[in-house]
């Protein structure tokens, strides 16, 4: 089956460097960061006050005419994996149903989808009502709620917060009838996501697959968690630029954002026959789930990280030394930078100084289910250009992290690159990446 492990040609993002992949990428080499104060809603009063924003846009002018009314029905998560959805087949050359009816160049029974979706919360204007009259005497009452509160709310009003409605949306969009999943695995669920599209097409049930990951972390409901855990930064509200430190000794907790990225993966007699661009080939997957008592944190000895990057160099048969650059996590979250960089460390024994490794969460965030898929994108693009950006924040290496951080831009051949992720409920993905020059 791993011969038949698909290469990537098309490539969609939207972050909080800007609306494309190219956005992301010309970023990431200039050390641009996409943090700032947060607008989307009035932050004070909350510890942390920073988030990555993506830039604007109007839905509308992203999806057919005829299907504009779904719109109404749309998430902020739904809306930015239409827009990377949209990216990725474009790049890839793919006509669908969405570009032009009487040239489809895809068979949309041979056409997998499968996404990675985190927490869809509810935009508190919609719900604030229907709470609001479960109050009796200035407690929220849950037998009103059944009674009274449900009837202020729109009997569609649950499909816009679906996980499964990405997917779902893209999928209608773009007539995907082939294989179909959600994944739910917080952080490592764009990887996760990628690795079981992969094996989708590489066990033939499909030719062509979209996947990846999208996520609206900038909400005050998704936001207020991340703070009462004390895993966003609180120390850095006026000067955004230098709050995400991954792997750094002055690191005080993340940075959390939106984005959704998504890559088609194709069979490569698919993408050769087609003359398709190749950006890459995935030819290691891995996961694991090494879950710790205090859920708050990863595990201090980084066993699960460790467990699903063993996973994936046996898969694609490769020795760590064979590794030209490690896209990590990174959070910047100090105690989980030093679990993550020590399963990476056990890893790679003798290579370790030479492997160059690049985080980038430092510029783009913590963008939850879609954090791995951006990662993997960054590293098809390190791939295709021969640049390993330099990293952003990373100035005072934590000294539990013995990690070869890039602190200057390198450039040279990369044939295989390693991109990982995990989250705080214990699963853990790794994806390698090669050159297929």
């Amino acid at each position: 089956m791993t011969e038949r492990m698909p290469v990537i040609t098309g490539l969609g993002a939207i972050t909080p460097l800007g609306l494309s992949y190219k956005d992301l990428w010309s970023g990431l080499c200039q050390g641009r960061c996409g943090i700032g104060r947060i607008t989307a809603f009035d932050p004070v009063g909350f510890t942390c006050q920073i988030a990555g924003q993506a830039p604007e846009f109007n839905i509308r002018d992203h999806v057919p005419k005829a299907i504009r009314k779904t719109t109404k029905l749309m998430s902020r998560d739904i809306e930015l994996a239409v827009l990377a959805a949209n990216e990725a087949f474009k790049d890839a050359g793919l006509k669908t149903k969405a570009f032009d009816e009487q040239n489809i160049t895809i068979n949309p029974q041979r056409t997998a989808i499968i996404l990675g979706a985190g927490l869809i919360s509810c935009d508190l204007i919609e719900i604030a009502p229907a709470v609001a009259k479960g109050v009796t005497d200035g407690k929220f009452d849950i037998r009103q709620w059944g009674l009274h509160s449900i009837e202020q709310i729109t009997p569609l009003w649950l499909l816009k917060y679906l996980p499964n409605m990405l997917a779902c949306h893209v999928g209608i969009i773009h007539d995907i009838q082939g294989p179909s999943n959600t994944i739910t695995c917080a952080e490592a669920a764009g990887q996760l996501a990628i690795g079981e599209a992969a094996l989708i097409i590489a066990r033939g049930d499909a030719d062509v697959a979209i996947a990846g990951g999208g996520e609206a972390k900038v909400n005050p409901i998704v936001h207020l968690r991340q703070c009462l855990l004390k895993r966003a930064t609180a120390d850095y509200n006026d000067n955004p630029e230098i709050a995400c430190r991954p792997f750094d000794s002055d690191a005080k907790g993340s940075v959390f954002g939106e984005a959704a990225a998504c890559v088609i993966l194709e069979t490569p007699e698919n993408a050769k026959s087609r003359g398709a661009n190749v950006y890459a080939q995935i030819i290691g997957i891995g996961q694991s789930c090494s879950i710790n008592a205090k859920y708050e944190s990863l595990e201090p000895d980084g066993k699960g990280v460790q467990f699903a990057i063993e996973a994936a160099l046996e898969q694609a048969k490769i020795k760590p030394c064979n590794l030209d650059l490690i896209i990590p996590h990174g959070t910047g979250v100090f105690d989980d930078d030093a679990a993550e960089a020590r399963g990476i460390q056990t890893v790679l024994g003798s290579c370790l100084d030479r492997i160059p490794v690049f985080p980038t969460k430092s510029m783009v965030s913590n963008s939850g289910a879609a954090a791995g898929a951006v990662d993997v994108i960054a590293g098809c693009c390190a791939i295709k250009d021969g640049i390993i950006p330099a990293a952003k924040n990373c100035g005072n290496i934590n000294k539990h992290c013995k990690l070869n951080i890039v602190k200057e831009q390198i450039k040279k051949k990369i044939n295989y690159a390693l991109c990982t992720s995990y989250t705080y409920g214990g699963q853990t993905a790794a994806v390698v990446l090669k050159n297929n020059e």
